[in-house]
């Protein structure tokens, strides 16, 4: 893959990651070029890479969207996640160096602020960095990979919660507990907390997944309205306002970014 293609690839990886794509969304192909100011092949190139990573799909008559996955694809992701990241924990607490506990502590202390500001962006900002540190400080670079190609695939959908208003407390809290058990060289305990942290954020997603697909049914299948006796009825939509707006308004709101070099 070019160095222009994989620059365009993270990017737009990024954008998935951090919600800003949501599920769904539409990435077409010549607006992306438009925004990321390079032509239509190395765009091309980083959806097909996407893809290949879970993260974006092609859909008939609608192209590359974000990755959409259904309830249970979702339970046995997260499964896969909740153990394996577990299992990079318990790992960590065994093969960590003295110092790179230190810096986990340090992460992890520097998020108090984040938490008392109720700065979700900066604390979300500072978990990826101490989740990163427990995947590299595991010195498996086999399982740390498969975690982290897991947790992207994820990362839409955990933009998900339930309306929690201790959200960041109850997150800083486990982190604590393993922080503390990696850093004092407990696996059997490091091992625990991840797997039960994991499991809280699961199960808010799916919870909230559940939710969304309830209410899409709903509507779906709501009758629809008789028209006014007398009146004539509007003509049936056009298939491109079935799919609620049109096909210009659906295209992705590009954030600002740097250009790339062509």
């Amino acid at each position: 893959m070019s160095t222009i293609a994989a620059k365009v690839q993270s990017q737009i990886s990024e954008l998935i990651i951090s919600g800003q794509f949501k599920p769904g969304t539409r990435l077409d192909e010549r607006v992306l070029a438009e925004h990321f100011n390079v032509s239509r092949t190395p765009v091309r190139e980083a959806l097909r890479q996407l893809a290949a990573r879970g993260l974006t799909q092609l859909l008939p008559m609608r192209g590359v969207v974000v990755m959409e996955i259904s309830v249970k694809e979702l339970a046995e992701i997260l499964h896969a996640d909740c153990e394996l990241e577990a299992l990079c924990a318990r790992l960590a607490a065994e093969s960590m160096t003295t110092m790179e506990k230190t810096e986990l502590r340090y992460i992890h202390e520097r998020s108090n602020e984040y938490v008392a500001n109720g700065d979700l962006d900066k604390y979300l900002e500072a978990n990826r960095e101490l989740h990163r540190l427990i995947l590299e400080g595991a010195h498996n670079a086999v399982i740390s990979q498969m975690v982290g190609e897991i947790r992207d695939r994820l990362s839409p959908y955990r933009q998900y919660h339930p309306a929690e208003t201790d959200r960041l407390v109850t997150s800083h809290d486990a982190h604590k507990e393993i922080v503390e058990a990696i850093a004092e060289g407990h696996g059997e305990k490091a091992y625990l907390a991840m797997r039960a942290h994991n499991a809280h954020l699961g199960n808010a997603a799916l919870r909230a997944l559940r939710q969304a697909k309830e209410a899409e049914n709903t509507v779906e299948q709501a009758p629809s309205p008789t028209p006014p006796a007398g009146k004539r009825a509007r003509s049936t939509a056009a298939p491109s306002a079935k799919m609620g707006v049109p096909p210009a308004a659906r295209k992705a709101k590009m954030p600002a970014s740097k250009n790339t070099k062509k």
